[in-house]
């Protein structure tokens, strides 16, 4: 490799890496809060906070890079270009398709780290995190049996335990049900135990009372039992089977789905197909960006102003690349024979590219010459 090549490449893999690490902070720090939310305030340990911000993470890092890749283009290309480094080498005959050498080398880069991630990472990672979900939901202690905290699993509920001893017996429980709008009913018991079987949960209370409050009189009228089985079921979201997703696939199984697959996944075949195809478009994707980048900024050479107008060139190319790939991916999606469909994008992005780079190359194809006029 050239040593401007070299020279170039690290510049670019040091700016790649500074903008990834705040896009992936952004991305992730917000999707950080969502989890908080979910799981900390349904009772769940830092631990399986933790677990599920990592298993999140090959996701968010899947999003962040091709966007990391074309700032780093585009912030490496504006540097060298108002230090006028691009022009002194442009000097000594280096063409723009020469000057996009190191950044397709820096795309080709990136385009591994997205291979690793579409086919690998994210598939196993987008797996387990439905897997650990299941399990969550399937939790019932972590739920609802929460010692010493009134706790709301629904609305108009409030539920009480001071005590769950090794056996799993229910120590002195208090269960509010404010739900009735004519009624209010609280049960107060010395010991309960859980009671399941397949079709519900029930919780039967041991030496209690029910006291029951009808608003339309404010009579309150209390009933002492020995044994009473209360239906738990409808304060637990029932725990669903762990449905298989097409993002859970190898990208093997997806290009070849069969009529199980289709039926387990609740997908099509080209549905299937183009999820997989597009796995590999994706990973070309960060290449895209980063000549897209790295062309808008070569066309209109220097100038004391700056390049903001080929930046802002720059931005809507990406997303008109964009655009594009959403109405290749839904043609693909509409008919197996139109994979092909997913890679629109990479082509489309690829011809801009190359027509940018031969208007940086001969500008006078684009420019008017002046007309000479002979004089009398």
């Amino acid at each position: 490799m050239a040593r401007f090549d070299r020279y170039m490449l690290s510049q670019l893999l040091v700016l790649f890496g500074f903008f990834s690490l705040v896009l992936i902070l952004i991305y992730w720090i917000n999707r950080a809060v969502i989890l908080f939310d979910q799981l900390i305030a349904d009772g769940q340990s830092a631990g399986v906070f933790l677990e599920f911000t990592a298993l999140s993470l090959p996701a968010v890092i899947r999003l962040a890079l091709p966007l990391a890749a074309f700032a780093a283009a585009v912030y490496v290309t504006n540097r060298m270009s108002t230090e006028s480094e691009l022009t002194v080498v442009q000097a000594t005959g280096y063409s723009p398709f020469r000057l996009a050498r190191p950044v397709l080398y820096f795309g080709v880069i990136v385009a591994v780290m997205m291979s690793v991630l579409m086919h690998v990472l994210v598939p196993l990672s987008s797996a387990r995190l439905a897997e650990r979900e299941a399990e969550i939901a399937q939790n019932l202690t972590a739920r609802l049996l929460t010692e010493g905290q009134f706790i709301e699993p629904v609305d108009g509920v409030t539920f009480y335990i001071r005590e769950i001893t090794p056996e799993g017996e229910l120590k002195d429980i208090f269960l509010s049900d404010l739900r009735a709008p004519e009624e209010e009913v609280t049960y107060t018991a010395s010991s309960a135990f859980l009671v399941r079987d397949v079709r519900e949960t029930q919780l039967v209370m041991i030496g209690g009372m029910v006291q029951t409050l009808r608003k339309s009189d404010q009579r309150l009228f209390t009933t002492r039992f020995e044994d009473f089985a209360y239906n738990i079921g409808n304060l637990i979201e029932a725990p669903s089977a762990v449905r298989l997703r097409d993002s859970h696939l190898s990208t093997l199984a997806l290009l070849n789905p069969t009529p199980e697959l289709e039926e387990a996944t609740r997908r099509t075949a080209a549905e299937l197909i183009a999820r997989g195809h597009d796995r590999f478009s994706q990973s070309i994707l960060g290449t895209v960006a980063a000549l897209l980048g790295f062309s808008t900024l070569m066309v209109g050479g220097y100038s004391r102003f700056g390049v903001w107008k080929q930046i802002t060139a720059a931005i809507f190319l990406i997303i008109l690349v964009k655009a594009v790939e959403t109405v290749g991916l839904n043609t693909a999606r509409s008919d197996p024979a139109l994979w092909f469909a997913t890679y629109l994008s990479n082509a489309v992005g690829f011809v801009i590219v190359g027509i940018l780079l031969v208007w940086a190359s001969k500008p006078a194809f684009l420019t008017r010459k002046p007309r000479l006029e002979a004089r009398t």
